[in-house]
């Protein structure tokens, strides 16, 4: 083999792992969904398109499913809808979720929320998040996840592309696009 053909392979190559590198840490990744917590819209090894580019412009807004690090161990990512963000008041009662004392209609989540919790209003710079599969999620309500800090957030779930045949864009539910 030629020396300049071998150059030309290596250069391709280093080229190749860089402009990856960049679109991984700057633009988007991919991330497997594991687990239920996120059902009846996302399931158990599904394959999303995570894109990071738009927080680096705008904060998350609410209703967006965000994957993010998890806060007693960094390595781990969770992935979950933001119901609040800074300055909202957020409470549970009686299976409703209340965002600023007005009671969601969430007819995205799998069965009702149980439990109770607050009020407690979102601290600045951080999120309130929730799984749709409120039975099943480790989430903003409990204090290991608690509310999440906008440095934690890794990016927006944006196009499910696995399996082929559920491929889709991920929508915002139209009650949040009201409220952002």
């Amino acid at each position: 083999m030629d020396k300049s053909v071998l150059r030309e392979y290596v250069e391709s190559i280093v080229t190749a792992v860089v402009l990856a590198l960049i679109i991984i840490t700057f633009i988007a990744q991919s991330f497997l969904v594991q687990g239920s917590s996120m059902e009846p819209g996302l399931h158990n090894g599904q394959r999303l398109l995570v894109e990071k580019l738009s927080y680096r412009f705008r904060p998350p807004k609410r209703g967006e499913i965000v994957v993010f690090r998890y806060p007693l161990d960094p390595r781990r990512k969770f992935i979950k809808r933001i119901i609040g963000i800074p300055g909202d008041e957020i409470f549970i009662k009686d299976r409703r979720v209340y965002l600023n004392g007005l009671p969601l209609e969430e007819n995205y989540i799998n069965g009702p929320t149980y439990g109770t919790y607050g009020p407690a209003i979102v601290p600045p710079d951080s999120y309130f998040v929730l799984g749709d599969n409120r039975n099943n999620s480790d989430d903003s309500r409990f204090p290991d996840v608690g509310f999440v800090p906008r440095k934690n957030i890794v990016g927006r779930a944006l196009f499910v592309y696995w399996p082929v045949f559920q491929a889709r864009v991920i929508r915002q539910p139209a009650i949040f696009a009201e409220s952002n």
